[in-house]
C-alpha cells in the first residue's frame, strides 16, 4: 500500500502534473510517454489514462503488466526540491465502463488542472472528440519505490518495497527475465533530435531492468550529429544499465498545462567511448499541444485526429458497441 510510504513520496504522486509512464511491447520495447498520474494520498494504486483513440499504451500493459512511473518533472506541482520518484509495479487496465471513466475523466482532469476546464469543447459538441474523453484507466500497484533526494541522481536513492513495507538493498531476490538485445541496424536522424540537448538539456532514458521491469531515469544528454549518437551524461546512480532497446522521452509543459510538447527516440543502448549512447532507430511525436494558437494546434493534429477517430469506432466495434 502507498500508506506506508513518506508523505512527501505520496505528494510527488498526487501534485506532479505529469509522470512518464513506461510500458514494454511485445518486442521488448520500452515505450515512455508523459501522461497525468490521479492519485490521493493512501489510495492502493497510482492511476493513469489513456484516450481510446490511442489504446496502445494500455494494450501493451494488458499483455506485460510490469510497467513504470517516473516522476522527474515538478513543473506546476509546488512542490520544490522535489525528489525524483520511480515506481515499478503491476498494471491492471480498467475498460469496463467506458462511459464512467469518460466521466471520471473530465471530472478528475478539470479538478487536478483547473486552468484545462476553460479549454474543454461545449458540452453539445463533446461528443465528436470522443475518441480523446473516452478514457481507459491503467491502475499502477507499486512494487518498488526509488526515491532519490532533490531529484539528484548522482546519489544513492532510497529504495521502498511496498509489499513487504521496508527498505530493500536490491533486487537480487528477483529471477532474471528474458531481455531483447540490441537491435543493430544504420543510425537514423531527424531534425527534432536537434532540440536534445539545446531545448532539453535533460531526458527520461528507459530500458528493460534484468527482472523485466522498466527502469526509467532522467539523464543528462547531448546530441553527436556527427556520429549519429545521443550521449548519456554520467553520474546517474542506480541505473542497471545493460545494452539493450531504449527509449529517449523529451517533454515540457506550461505550469497550468496550457500547453504541452513531447516526442521520443527509439534505438540501442550500447557502451562507446567510455560512455553509455543511444544509437537512433526511430523518432515519434507525440499527441501534443504546443504553445501556439487554436488554429495552428488543430493543424498541426488534424491527421492525428482523424487516425484517432477510426481508432475509437474500432475499438467500440470491438466491444460491440
Amino acid at each position: 500500500m502507498t500508506a506506508t510510504l513518506p508523505p512527501e513520496v505520496q505528494r510527488v504522486f498526487d501534485r506532479f502534473v505529469t509522470t512518464e509512464f513506461t510500458t514494454i511491447d511485445r518486442r521488448g520495447q520500452p515505450i515512455t510517454w508523459p501522461v497525468t498520474p490521479y492519485y490521493r494520498p493512501g489510495d492502493p494504486c497510482i492511476d493513469v489514462t489513456t484516450g481510446l483513440g490511442y489504446p496502445k499504451k494500455a494494450n501493451d500493459a494488458r499483455a506485460n503488466p510490469k510497467v513504470a512511473l517516473l516522476f522527474s518533472d515538478a513543473t506546476g506541482s509546488g512542490v520544490e526540491h522535489a525528489p525524483q520518484v520511480l515506481v515499478q509495479g503491476t498494471a491492471a487496465v480498467d475498460d469496463r465502463d467506458l462511459d464512467a471513466n469518460r466521466e471520471r475523466y473530465i471530472r478528475e482532469s478539470s479538478e487536478k488542472l483547473p486552468g484545462v476546464k476553460d479549454m474543454l469543447p461545449p458540452e453539445p459538441v463533446r461528443g465528436l472528440f470522443n475518441w480523446y474523453f473516452t478514457r481507459i484507466y491503467v491502475h499502477v500497484r507499486p512494487e518498488r519505490v526509488y526515491v532519490w533526494e532533490d531529484g539528484d541522481t548522482t546519489r544513492e536513492p532510497r529504495l521502498f518495497d511496498t509489499h513487504m513495507e521496508e527498505v530493500r538493498s536490491g533486487h537480487d531476490e528477483e529471477p532474471p527475465a528474458e531481455y531483447a538485445g540490441t537491435e543493430g541496424g544504420e543510425a537514423v536522424w531527424d531534425a527534432r533530435m536537434e532540440e536534445l540537448g539545446r531545448r532539453y538539456p535533460t531526458a527520461v532514458l528507459s530500458l528493460v531492468a534484468p527482472d523485466g521491469f522498466p527502469f526509467s531515469l532522467r539523464v543528462p544528454i547531448s546530441v553527436d550529429r556527427g556520429a549519429r549518437r545521443i550521449r548519456i551524461g554520467p553520474g546517474a546512480l542506480g541505473l542497471p544499465v545493460q545494452p539493450g532497446l531504449t527509449c529517449v522521452t523529451a517533454h515540457d509543459h506550461h505550469p497550468m498545462f496550457l500547453w504541452q510538447r513531447n516526442f521520443q527516440v527509439r534505438g540501442d543502448l550500447i557502451e562507446e567511448d567510455g560512455g553509455w549512447a543511444v544509437v537512433p532507430h526511430n523518432v515519434i511525436g507525440g499527441f501534443e499541444l504546443p504553445p501556439t494558437s487554436t488554429f495552428q494546434k488543430y493543424r498541426l493534429n488534424f491527421a492525428k485526429i482523424l487516425r484517432f477517430r477510426r481508432t475509437a469506432k474500432a475499438e467500440l466495434r470491438a466491444r460491440g458497441r
